[in-house]
């Protein structure tokens, strides 16, 4: 069996946040489809985010939504990004550290890779790998 995994990201303002990623990682945001695509939809949900497809760090994807009640946050979830240049790596872990917190700095370790962990501003926690 063959399968992608994406990761699915729900949060309170998913525009925001697909565009601090798109800044932090050289992405892209391919496409965006609102509530009010939908017919029927009521007048203050209209611009709430049903899908978004995000292009990050060469190719990988994310998709977001805005959450429709209170958010988790998606404290639950670490995503981990593998690097094969070190300044990229580096770069990466700058750029989402920007408002965010260093749970682990990004530093050559043991088992001979580089590793960081970051929680970015919107508490979704961020491996950072350069093997």
């Amino acid at each position: 069996m063959q399968a992608q995994l994406n990761a699915y990201i729900q949060s309170e303002d998913a525009k925001a946040q697909a565009g601090f990623y798109a800044q932090a990682l050289s992405g892209e945001i391919v496409s965006v489809m609102t509530l009010g695509q939908m017919p029927g939809t009521p007048e203050e949900q209209k611009d709430k985010v049903m899908h978004m497809v995000l292009t990050v760090a060469g190719g990988n994807v994310l998709f977001l939504a805005d959450t429709f009640g209170p958010a988790g946050g998606g404290r639950t979830v670490s995503l981990s990004l593998n690097f094969g240049d070190l300044d990229q790596a580096r770069q990466a872990f700058a750029n989402l550290s920007e408002g965010g917190t260093v749970k682990f700095p990004f530093e050559q370790q043991p088992w001979g890779a580089h590793y960081g962990e970051i929680e970015d501003k919107f508490g979704i926690s961020w491996m950072i790998v350069k093997q």
